[in-house]
């Protein structure tokens, strides 16, 4: 058996508060936060999770696959982002995700079971696979000031 580490990041700033797109994290909605400063729906997990999968794949899944997909089809869900990051695997198969999520707004410490549900869904892999933080980073950054929110992910995979 072969493992491999993949990492991956991604940030976005809020749009204006008030603004029609919902705040989209894991593919849930969320309250208390404006929508992600995006071409798609922002959702920084999906795509923390889809540029851990181009550090293992070299396939730049938000630098060129999405890009085509949210442009040129009107695609802006990141979980089809996703599906398209996990075809690249070819014989890999994902074994553990950590992400560490960092902002100020909305709360997520009470939907972190929700938040590893979906991602477990998303990636077809059992639920206590998936491990997730959360800080405000005490105010440091423009992400712990509210301003908007970035996500850290470590995936590991398996092939034999």
């Amino acid at each position: 058996m072969r493992y491999r580490t993949g990492i991956g990041q991604d940030s976005h700033r809020f749009l204006q508060d008030g603004a029609e797109k919902r705040c989209v994290i894991a593919g849930l909605p969320f309250e208390g936060a404006p929508g992600l400063d995006a071409d798609s729906d922002g959702d920084i997990v999906f795509h923390a999770i889809c540029n851990a999968i181009t550090s293992l794949t070299h396939v730049p899944i938000l630098g060129g696959i999405a890009i085509d997909l949210c442009k040129n089809q009107g695609i802006t869900d990141s979980r089809v982002f996703l599906d398209k990051a996990i075809e690249t695997l070819d014989d890999q198969v994902i074994d553990h995700i950590a992400l560490t999520i960092e902002g100020k707004r909305p709360k997520f410490q009470k939907r972190a079971d929700d938040i590893r549900r979906s991602v477990a869904s998303a990636v077809l892999i059992n639920m206590d696979q998936v491990g997730i933080t959360f800080t405000s980073g005490d105010g440091l950054t423009a992400f712990g000031r509210g301003e908007g929110m970035m996500c850290y992910c470590i995936l590991t995979t398996v092939s034999q």
